[in-house]
């Protein structure tokens, strides 16, 4: 499958079971370049492993994935993921960690110097200029997850995937998050697929909100969403937003079987 020459990824009649139990099925979307887009569903919905089929992670039992025009079977040098935990290496310091993985076999070659100034640039973007020889024992939740962010940009992706990367931050610290992604995404000119749950969290980031549900789980509703940033000062526009995917939310619950006494 060729996909457009404005998509980044495309996907169609993608399909995913464990064992006999399906978890995903008849999937298709695609990505632009430069665009964020939210994946949002209730937990158990496939998300996350819909998040793996597309980043290479995972083989469908059926479709077909499609990363730069061409067929994706495994993960592209061209994309990085961010999970929910940082998973930084405790005995690598805080520039050790973000150049992880650079040196990998199906990275690209990269001269030392420009491995460097790759890994100090990233680190400054994120706010953590002038921590590269900390430890990760020395950070907070908010900064190792920086780190994180840091060592998927040092990457230069076209595509970054990330699985629900701040649920376990607190509120401020998750909203500074928030706005960091949106900033450093938009400056290194990549696209994101973020898995969240979180209604609140897809509205504020996203260019673009897909709606997961039903069992198996499959694509149910879209939103572009096109209120000015910094969305906070449009209030009534995303609380408008806001109870649209609710309602849309509310018709994907599965009613579970009543029993017989």
């Amino acid at each position: 499958m060729n996909a457009p020459a404005e998509h980044l990824l495309a996907a169609r009649g993608l399909a995913f079971h464990y064992g006999a139990q399906p978890v995903f099925a008849g999937v298709a979307l695609a990505i632009r370049r430069r665009e964020i887009v939210a994946l949002l569903g209730s937990s158990g919905c496939g998300k996350s492993t819909l998040l793996r089929a597309l980043a290479g992670l995972e083989s469908p039992a059926a479709g077909q994935v499609s990363f730069l025009d061409q067929a994706l079977a495994s993960p592209h040098p061209r994309s990085a993921l961010i999970f929910q935990q940082a998973s930084l290496l405790p005995w690598l310091t805080v520039e050790a960690n973000a150049a992880f993985g650079l040196d990998f076999r199906h990275q690209p070659a990269i001269a030392a110097a420009t491995r460097r100034e790759r890994v100090r640039e990233a680190l400054a973007a994120v706010g953590l200029a002038g921590r590269e020889s900390a430890w990760p024992a020395e950070l907070s939740g908010g900064q190792a997850q920086r780190v994180a962010l840091a060592r998927a940009l040092a990457r230069e992706p076209e595509l970054l995937f990330a699985d629900e990367p701040f649920s376990a931050l607190d509120a401020i610290t998750r909203a500074e998050m928030q706005n960091l992604l949106v900033e450093v995404v938009h400056r290194w000119h990549a696209a994101v697929l973020l898995v969240t749950h979180d209604i609140d969290e897809a509205i504020l980031v996203a260019d673009r909100i897909l709606l997961m549900g039903g069992r198996p789980g499959t694509l149910l509703a879209e939103w572009t969403v096109d209120i000015p940033r910094p969305r906070e000062d449009h209030p009534g526009a995303v609380t408008a937003l806001r109870l649209d995917i609710l309602s849309a939310l509310r018709d994907t619950f599965v009613q579970p079987t009543a029993d017989v006494a």
